[in-house]
């Protein structure tokens, strides 16, 4: 029988993360020692005051239904927080929770796009964005930056990108997979511009807001008057307090996007899991600076981010800047475009990937996963011994090359 899909399906591809995951776990199986840097994860467990909270909820009996747009008591401790550490004033109704910062920025997308609705996305961006849009019925219109740039935009990226068709910029910072983190005077230049394009809504991606390394706090495109109603602010747990796998984000934005991503919620999961709520209160209504492994974490990440870039920089035909914020860093490989290892030619980032994956058994992701085929992600998410053996072993991979 012929199975005929969707149009809509057969738009969207396999995520490059599951690809190489998939790879990884199969040389695994046969005994290979791989050293994985492909995760978009902290390598830390939950704190234990949190999984108490889980613990307590399901001996307290939270195992039914939770209100599609999350739990009230959690909602009002999203919106305090986002007062608290983001100077942002919310509405708990404004608030919705949902199945990770990934379903979020779905129901954003469902709720804003129409076809043909045109996407500002800049490159590199994080996976999922481009065949997410594709999926909602938006067109990707990607906004190319370089190693140069910082991988960063500005207004005069914005100006030659928008058209008539423009309804939403997606902004990441810190960003994912470049680690760029743009400063308060580069988020200003932004808003300015953006502020004369009222049709504009800003869809801004804040997950890794705790893992800044400069002296900096993250200045968010809500916090400009003229833009606070088109905003669409995301944020979750995932990261912040090492819970992936818990599956919890949530969304900020005006009432009538809110509850519009309330009603798309209500046709998809409904509630968010009932557990993770709990757990997420406690996380949430803490100050950050009251959770040791939040600046542990921080801490952690920096050792690896500043060893991880002192070896790059050593290396030959490898371009690559200090990434001031997530847990990533993303070198410029094109170097090594043409050559080869054994008779295998290297013709761009997914090339590299796999043959430093086959041969060297150090697991990435390429960069054209991301929109920039010159790179390639390395996540610092792993411990020092296992950089160090990564490291150790993309440079006795590039040696090789002729």
């Amino acid at each position: 029988m012929q199975t005929r899909l969707s149009n809509r399906t057969q738009l969207i591809q396999e995520a490059a993360m599951a690809t190489m995951g998939n790879l990884s776990r199969k040389l695994k199986a046969q005994g290979a020692d791989i050293v994985t840097l492909s995760l978009g994860e902290p390598d830390f467990n939950t704190p234990d005051f949190i999984k108490q909270a889980a613990h307590n909820a399901i001996d307290q009996n939270f195992s039914h239904y939770s209100p599609l747009p999350g739990f009230a008591d959690l909602r009002q401790a999203i919106a305090h927080k986002l007062q608290r550490d983001n100077n942002l004033i919310y509405k708990p109704e404004q608030i919705i929770v949902s199945t990770g910062a990934k379903q979020s920025i779905m129901n954003a997308l469902f709720a804003l796009l129409n076809d043909g609705d045109e996407v500002l996305l800049p490159a590199p961006y994080w996976a999922s964005y481009y065949d997410m849009i594709l999926l909602a019925g938006g067109i990707p219109r990607v906004i190319n930056t370089t190693i140069e740039d910082g991988f960063k935009i500005t207004e005069k990226h914005l100006e030659t990108s928008i058209s008539d068709k423009t309804k939403l910029l997606i902004f990441n910072s810190p960003n994912n997979p470049s680690g760029a983190f743009y400063s308060k005077d580069e988020v200003k230049q932004i808003a300015a511009f953006l502020k004369n394009h009222p049709s504009i809504f800003i869809l801004s991606d804040d997950v890794y807001e705790f893992f800044v390394y400069k002296n900096e706090k993250p200045l968010s495109m809500a916090k400009f008057p003229e833009l606070f109603e088109r905003t669409i602010l995301i944020n979750g747990i995932s990261k912040s307090f090492a819970m992936t796998g818990w599956r919890l984000g949530y969304m900020a934005a005006h009432q009538d996007i809110a509850r519009a991503c309330d009603i798309i919620q209500g046709q998809i999961t409904s509630g968010a899991n009932s557990i993770t709520q709990r757990a997420a209160l406690v996380a949430i209504e803490k100050e950050p600076q009251d959770i040791p492994e939040i600046a542990y974490m921080r801490n952690e990440f920096r050792k690896r981010r500043d060893f991880v870039f002192s070896y790059l920089q050593k290396l030959p035909k490898i371009k690559t800047i200090l990434p001031e914020g997530a847990f990533y860093i993303f070198p410029d490989i094109s170097g090594f475009f043409g050559k080869k290892f054994q008779n295998q030619t290297i013709n761009n980032s997914f090339d590299f990937a796999i043959l430093l994956l086959n041969e060297a058994h150090v697991s990435t992701t390429p960069g054209v996963a991301f929109g920039v085929d010159n790179c390639l992600r390395l996540s610092y998410a792993n411990s020092l011994p296992e950089l160090e053996k990564a490291m150790n072993r993309l440079s006795a991979f590039v040696e090789k090359l002729t």
